[in-house]
């Protein structure tokens, strides 16, 4: 059960840094025991009498500890899942946003101005065009097809490759324009403006930031005016012509906040945590006592302590100290350690696990 106990917790503790993507210089003030740093709780750790009742028979402490980190990893699966689908399903929105003109959604980048709309003949169709050919496009586009408006193209954004123009024409040659434009090497993106469905996805982003913002922080959160619904870009699109128009390369992130606290997600990883944590710690102390029994008999005569070489270096020197002031406890353990292949009866660990003291490691090193 131990080990199950410090997996769980190291579990919760790469969840808070998870959920503290953003902030994760702070995660370690985050990981307390009963409101104070771990090494402090070890260090002054008391057995929880309210808790664990130290008149009720062992195997019934064992049971509580148990059942209490059971529940605590069935709610961190489910909490976690909950939240990693949430992720998932923005960074499927935000890949959108990714890319080159080629690829990217262009939702974030276009206007309703841009476009000939409830036109019976009329459509507008976006072009991209390589940096090189901008000439030859301003030159040609309305000859590459009978009944194109002319003077209807317009660069509404650019990136490093290349530029996307609108033109204007009528319905009926649309298949031809663009036969004549491939021809040319100018590319037609499959694009319709559709409001409704821009402001859905516009919505659907804004609802997943969010959410996912609010698992670690409660706030009240406004987009700036004209800011973009998407994330930072790894290639930055920027829009033309219309000062009102966020360019895509911009972070939409640029929200000003009113108030803040700890989201659900993260108040429930800390105060569960702490809970994991202390329940840890007890079972150490438990195994502590039950070891210490067996190996000295009763009536209880021993005494546990912390020991914290101030150097990992100084470890040796340490096991070398505490095996001459305790061989006498266990003289075959403190041989063993001298000579490796003096084996210890009835002991299936290896020797470099046994000592002629109860030793038991307690490793505070959760987000290694």
């Amino acid at each position: 059960m131990c080990i199950f106990s410090v997996n769980l917790i190291k579990k919760m503790a790469q969840s808070v840094v998870e959920v503290m993507e953003d902030a994760k210089g702070k995660v370690p003030e985050n990981l307390l025991a009963n409101g104070v740093d771990l090494k402090s709780f070890v260090t002054h750790f008391e057995w929880d009498m309210a808790k664990y009742p130290a008149k009720q028979p062992l195997v019934s402490v064992v049971d509580t500890l148990a059942k209490q980190l059971a529940q605590i990893e069935t709610d961190l699966k489910s909490r976690t899942a909950a939240y990693n689908t949430l992720k998932t399903n923005l960074e499927n929105l935000e890949k959108k946003s990714m890319g080159n003109l080629f690829t990217r959604t262009l939702s974030d980048i276009v206007s309703k101005e841009d476009f000939v709309l409830g036109s019976e003949y009329l459509v507008t169709l976006l072009v991209i065009v390589p940096k090189s050919s901008y000439a030859q496009w301003q030159k040609t586009y309305e000859s590459l097809s009978d009944m194109v408006v002319p003077r209807s193209t317009k660069l509404i954004a650019e990136d490093n490759e290349g530029g996307l123009f609108t033109v204007t024409l009528f319905r009926k040659v649309i298949e031809d324009f663009k036969t004549k434009a491939k021809e040319n090497k100018f590319t037609v993106r499959e694009f319709y403006y559709d409001e409704k469905e821009i402001k859905r996805e516009r919505e659907e982003m804004s609802r997943l930031l969010s959410d996912k913002k609010q698992q670690y922080q409660t706030s009240c959160v406004a987009l700036k005016k004209g800011s973009s619904t998407f994330p930072d870009h790894k290639v930055k699109v920027t829009p033309l012509g219309n000062p009102d128009r966020p360019a895509a390369g911009q972070t939409d992130r640029e929200r000003e906040s009113e108030g803040e606290g700890e989201g659900p997600l993260l108040r429930w990883l800390k105060v569960n945590f702490s809970e994991a944590f202390i329940a840890w710690i007890h079972i150490k102390a438990l195994r502590v006592f039950v070891e210490s029994v067996l190996r000295y008999g009763l009536p209880v005569n021993f005494q546990a302590v912390l020991l914290q070489p101030h150097k990992k270096s100084s470890t040796k020197r340490l096991r070398e100290v505490l095996n001459s002031v305790f061989r006498h406890l266990d003289q075959v353990a403190a041989a063993s350690i001298l000579d490796a292949s003096v084996e210890i009866p009835g002991l299936q660990l290896s020797t470099q696990d046994y000592f002629p003291y109860v030793y038991f490691h307690i490793d505070l090193s959760l987000l290694d």
